[in-house]
């Protein structure tokens, strides 16, 4: 059992933690819902949405880094403050060994949520776009559709997405071509079912890392008209 030192509660949009301050505590979420975020270039990049049961404020504790993102409440939400000394004391419980694997698992969920937030940062500007794609899971080809495109990435709709860092081929239909383009991506970031509340989708964020000058041409010819609608409206 966690040593729960207090109870806080908060209103809808109240800051929990704030990004880049000193850690002090690691909270579980007993009722509620939690925002994880971090602003990158002056953008708000958003995490993960957390239920009850689950803790945040652990990669400040355990990495030795400041405050790595916000936490806001999503509705009224209470969360319980687990001691530092408490989870001090079971750390050093550990071998070296398990230390180093927990450290190094910090470290590598870091790594990705930088990825993920640098592509959502990214400078090619997304359109919304209800596209055709097609791609192969388990020695089956899906059929899917795209919420929004770039000239170097695309969000794919889907109930069960693959993992970060996992790389396919993906088939893009563009109107007015016969046939699909094909393009070589990276997931950067996935988002489960379960986890698709607040009108957030789940699907997954693809970085692309391979297309023939030709697609990357046709691509390119295909947004540049929905480009220009956006930057009018904006």
């Amino acid at each position: 059992m966690l040593d729960i030192t207090s109870e806080e509660t908060y209103q809808n949009g109240d800051v929990i933690v704030t990004e880049g301050l000193s850690p002090e505590w690691t909270y579980v979420i007993l009722s509620g819902s939690v925002e994880v975020s971090r602003t990158v270039e002056g953008k708000k990049c958003v995490i993960a949405l957390l239920l009850p049961g689950e803790a945040f404020g652990e990669i400040g504790l355990f990495g030795g880094i400041t405050r790595y993102a916000s936490a806001k409440a999503i509705g009224e939400t209470t969360v319980g403050l687990v001691d530092p000394a408490f989870l001090d004391r079971e750390f050093d419980k550990l071998s070296l060994g398990f230390k180093t694997i927990i450290v190094s698992v910090v470290e590598t969920m870091k790594k990705m949520v930088d990825r993920a937030c640098d592509f959502s940062a990214r400078e090619e500007m997304r359109v919304l776009a209800n596209l055709l794609v097609r791609y192969e899971d388990k020695g089956t080809f899906v059929d899917a559709y795209s919420a929004n495109v770039s000239s170097g990435g695309i969000f794919v709709r889907t109930k069960d997405p693959f993992k970060p860092g996992d790389l396919f081929w993906l088939e893009l239909l563009l109107p007015e071509l016969e046939s699909p383009i094909r393009i070589k991506s990276e997931v950067v970031w996935a988002r489960e079912e379960e986890h698709a509340l607040h009108n957030l989708e789940p699907g997954m964020g693809l970085r692309f890392v391979e297309i023939t000058q030709t697609d990357h041409k046709a691509l390119n010819k295909y947004l540049e008209p929905l480009l220009a609608e956006t930057r009018t409206n904006h």
